[in-house]
């Protein structure tokens, strides 16, 4: 059996038995999930009775002491808009976050009786708003610009916009640069990451802190008499955004992303029933990762490889044919993508296992897709289980531009890594988990030095390093349709609120099946007890028919045509102690 380069170690919860037998008994559940529920530090009776019942009642109003910082002059400022007639301009990010931003916004201003003109970033002309859209927007007429998902780097563009006459509102959720030379002349910055800003849950996705924005316009434009378009009916693009963007799904997010996963399942959009038709999704019994593996991946393709223009289209568009039409040309975009994304995923791991590698791993090529660096960098972080960067440069001069993505492990965070190393950057931005950056080639051996130092120092200053968290050991007898059932109560799970993972051992391999090209269908036998399980990308590490392992997975509920059925999704596959 072969195992990967990095293979992260197992750490098994312990949980406190008091507090796991007063759940169990207090709430009426298996001791398992009392046990889930603590280690996920809910071993509260009230907190994990909220907890498992998320309401929309209960997200904390961005007014008062949880004051949301710009709120009140943006909000004024799009009334006025509204009321006098002006159009408003829209500029979104190229990723989900950004496109879901945008298409929220959009649908409210409209709905509430606007003008506006949309636009979302082409990843040809990088990341972030840009002087030459404000000179576009502000020729088609807007007064007034809302950023979705950028804007707070990007002070360049907002004095270009002053210049013009036109005022800004950046929504966003990216870290604030220091402004201590002197803040851009935005109308409003509403990021929960400025200083001063009083509302406590920092961990929102743009989407999130749009919704915030709806919801205040329309408590406005009741006050006013004027058209107040409900912002629940925009909740499913929230729980996309919010999922998609790896936001923590705690606190307001999973209360957002709860209602928005109940409102995808009961009445979707036209765009979204064409895309899960082409992606062969039954929405009825979508779930959260659903939405992160085969939705988001396709309302990011048209970004990756161009403009974002189709996603926000597909999002925003009402009559079923044009629907149809729309989400068949991404799927071909995504299957195009999908293809490109392999042929630098092979390129970048053979750089990478060629090079010396150090606390971090920097991989660069010419001729490398833009577009898929980022998913290319997440692959590199879970086979090094180091922060990955990857950069795809225009040419192979020292004056060449690169522009790269970055993802982390836990306990390293890429932001503050950046900034280390900003000195030999033309512009860089982003949060703890994932940021994008701009150099040229002379700069990259420099670069790389200042990473890796300042990822090295990070290390050397607290724990980190990727490790699987293991919830409970449990024979796979134990495991069947009822608990599994029971587990997704959890839902939504993702950061903040990992899936479920259980370990049985030892187990034997009763038979393996490569699908796909590169995911192992496996059946595993204890005694008796037989559990079939999906492993993705895991052909390379097939154990082969009588092997003895310990397997790590995710018990989850597979539905088909009506069907329901357990299946163990793995996380990991080791061979057993002694093997």
């Amino acid at each position: 059996m072969q195992s990967p380069s990095h293979a992260p170690p197992w750490v098994l919860a312990t949980g406190d038995l008091d507090s796991v037998r007063a759940l169990e008994l207090a709430l009426g559940v298996s001791p398992t999930f009392a046990r889930l529920l603590c280690n996920r530090g809910q071993a509260e009776v009230g907190g994990a009775t909220r907890f498992l019942n998320p309401r929309i009642a209960d997200l904390r109003r961005p007014d008062g002491d949880h004051e949301m910082s710009g709120f009140s002059v943006a909000v004024a400022r799009l009334v006025r808009a509204l009321t006098e007639g002006e159009t408003v301009g829209l500029f979104g990010d190229y990723d989900v976050d950004g496109v879901t931003s945008a298409a929220l916004l959009m649908r409210t201003l409209r709905r509430a009786g606007g003008r506006v003109v949309a636009r979302v970033a082409e990843r040809e002309h990088g990341y972030g708003l840009s002087p030459e859209t404000v000179r576009q927007l502000a020729g088609e007429g807007a007064r007034v610009l809302v950023t979705c998902d950028c804007g707070t780097s990007d002070h360049d563009a907002i004095r270009a916009a002053h210049g013009l006459g036109v005022d800004v509102i950046v929504v966003d959720h990216h870290q604030v640069p220091d402004l201590s030379a002197g803040v851009p002349p935005w109308l409003a910055l509403i990021n929960p990451h400025q200083p001063g800003c009083r509302f406590p849950f920092k961990g929102l996705a743009s989407v999130g802190v749009a919704f915030y924005l709806a919801a205040a316009l329309r408590t406005a434009l009741v006050k006013a008499g004027r058209p107040a378009p409900d912002p629940r009916e925009e909740l499913d693009l929230v729980a996309i955004g919010t999922i998609c963007d790896l936001a923590p799904l705690t606190d307001e997010n999973r209360i957002l992303v709860h209602a928005g996963l109940a409102r995808l399942r009961s009445a979707p959009r036209a765009g979204l029933v064409a895309l899960a038709r082409e992606a062969g999704l039954d929405l009825s019994t979508l779930r959260a990762p659903d939405v992160g593996m085969r939705i988001g991946p396709r309302l990011n393709a048209p970004g990756r490889l161009g403009s974002a223009q189709l996603a926000l289209d597909l999002l925003t568009v009402e009559d079923p044919a044009q629907a149809s039409k729309l989400a068949g040309e991404i799927e071909a975009v995504n299957s195009r993508r999908r293809d490109i994304t392999h042929e630098v995923n092979e390129a970048a791991r053979e750089q990478a296992r060629s090079t010396n590698l150090r606390d971090g791993v920097v991989v660069a090529g010419e001729g490398w897709s833009h577009g898929v660096v980022g998913i290319v960098a997440a692959r590199l972080v879970e086979e090094f289980g180091k922060p990955a960067i990857v950069i795809a440069f225009d040419g192979q001069g020292p004056d060449a531009i690169g522009r790269g993505s970055a993802r982390t492990i836990p306990g390293v965070n890429l932001y503050a890594a950046l900034a280390q190393a900003a000195v030999h950057l033309q512009r860089f931005g982003g949060h703890a988990q994932a940021a994008g950056l701009t150099l040229t080639r002379a700069a990259l051996p420099a670069f790389t030095d200042a990473f890796c130092t300042a990822v090295a120092a990070s290390r050397e200053a607290g724990p980190s390093g990727t490790t699987l968290s293991l919830d409970a050991e449990l024979p796979l007898g134990a495991i069947d349709l009822p608990l599994a059932e029971e587990l997704e109560r959890l839902q939504p799970c993702g950061v903040g609120n990992p899936e479920p993972c259980l370990v049985s051992r030892p187990l034997v391999v009763e038979r393996t099946r490569v699908v796909g090209g590169e995911h192992l269908q496996v059946t595993l036998r204890d005694g008796g007890i037989l559990r079939d399980g999906i492993a993705f990308r895991f052909a390379r590490r097939d154990p082969g028919a009588g092997a003895r392992v310990q397997a790590a997975y995710v018990p989850e509920i597979d539905t088909w045509r009506g069907t329901r059925r357990l299946r163990l999704r793995l996380r990991d596959l080791r061979p057993a102690e002694g093997s």
